[in-house]
């Protein structure tokens, strides 16, 4: 699976990130899962027309001492269909951007 790992996190880290995602993101199915959904605009080629399908997003889970956010975008809807697929460049830049942004408000330095 292609995904960005940040380990090492500190407890007092864990809750902060665990209070940001809690804050910003859709719950996920389980604790400690959570959605980054993916604006529209940002749809690539494999999830143009499958409406049906969307909202997609990417997966990111907290637990223990790591924080890892797939890179594959997701259906909510659809777990067996062609508009699954890893994120192009610019869903790439979203979600570095996202990160960014959360270890910078929440002074992560793991």
């Amino acid at each position: 699976m292609r995904q960005f790992v940040i380990d090492e996190l500190s407890p007092l880290e864990r809750d902060n990130l665990d209070s940001y995602l809690k804050r910003s993101l859709k719950p996920g199915p389980m604790t400690g899962i959570f959605w980054l959904v993916l604006p529209e605009d940002l749809y690539g080629p494999a999830q143009r027309g499958h409406d049906q399908c969307g909202p997609f997003y990417f997966a990111v889970d907290l637990g223990g001492h790591r924080l890892s956010i797939e890179l594959l975008a997701r259906s909510t809807s659809n777990l067996h269909c062609t508009c699954i697929a890893y994120a192009t460049e610019e869903q790439r830049q979203f979600v570095l951007a996202f990160i960014d942004r959360m270890l910078d408000e929440e002074h992560i330095k793991a």
